[in-house]
């Protein structure tokens, strides 16, 4: 609680957080939509924004804003789920990479740098390609978080390479601490602040992904996403009709996320930063 309090006292994680909260809202309110995400021509085709239809209606006859609503849900849930499982991989693997050394820890790090040589963003096409047909909510979360640990593997790594030569391990390993036990309950602690800041940036870069590949046509676009409403908006020449309400609320809340996901992850690396620690200690 005296984390949060202080949290809150940065501009940018409040303003951050506040994004996210209505967004969250929004999300939720897709559970009282009265239309079927997935049929078309439930409602008159490209009608203006109105006190009947808030966001306007689409050329496949849907309403903007309730669509807008099953999109924020469903690329919220790929992002959360998609950092977990990348964090928990980045996590487990540093963990027993670093620990362990000799070849564990070259074989683990061999393939970790196989994925970061490799670009990224091909791998995902590859990937998205060979599961094309099966780019479900739970396989696109799955895709994500399989391909976007590597990097903050190396610098948990690193900080267990640190703390192996610490009196604290030594005398553990003297006393018959088993190595789980070990890694878990005492080198754990000290990279949890590290996995919970790249979680925010991590989920950044899966909703960026998923935009990308939705716009190029390699996502089930039958799922309402961020991407699949731009992807659809851009196939129907939106822009040309003058559907500007249709192009402009995928556009408008992606940018709303970036920037919140932005502001709240500088605001927790500056908490998290121990000269910023040492500074707050320093006026109380």
């Amino acid at each position: 609680m005296r984390t949060l309090v202080e949290l809150l006292k940065d501009v940018r994680f409040s303003l951050g957080a506040g994004v996210l909260l209505v967004l969250l809202v929004l999300s939720l309110l897709s559970y009282a939509s009265p239309y079927d995400p997935i049929q078309w021509r439930v409602v008159p085709r490209d009608l203006p924004p109105s006190s009947e239809h808030i966001l306007g209606t689409t050329s496949t006859g849907q309403d903007v804003f309730w669509q807008m609503t099953f999109a924020a849900r469903n690329s919220l849930v790929i992002a959360v789920f998609g950092a977990l499982l990348s964090r928990a991989i980045a996590l487990t693997v540093g963990l027993f990479a670093g620990y362990s050394g000799g070849t564990t820890d070259r074989v683990l790090m061999f393939v970790s740098d196989g994925f970061m040589v490799i670009p990224l963003f091909l791998i995902l096409v590859l990937l998205a390609m060979l599961i094309r047909e099966h780019m479900t909510i739970v396989n696109m979360a799955l895709l994500f978080g399989v391909v976007g640990w590597p990097w903050d593997t190396r610098v948990i790594r690193s900080q267990i390479l640190s703390l192996r030569e610490r009196d604290f391990t030594h005398t553990a390993v003297l006393s018959g601490t088993h190595t789980l036990k070990l890694i878990f309950n005492e080198y754990t602690p000290f990279v949890i602040p590290l996995v919970l800041a790249t979680f925010i940036n991590h989920m950044a870069f899966v909703v960026g992904m998923e935009i990308t590949l939705a716009v190029i046509g390699l996502t089930d676009l039958s799922i309402p996403t961020i991407g699949a409403m731009l992807r659809w908006a851009l196939s129907y020449e939106a822009i040309l009709l003058g559907l500007w309400w249709w192009l402009l609320t995928p556009i408008g809340v992606s940018v709303a996320l970036f920037v919140a996901l932005y502001m709240v992850s500088v605001s927790v690396s500056v908490y998290l930063d121990p000269r910023a620690r040492v500074q707050r200690v320093g006026r109380t």
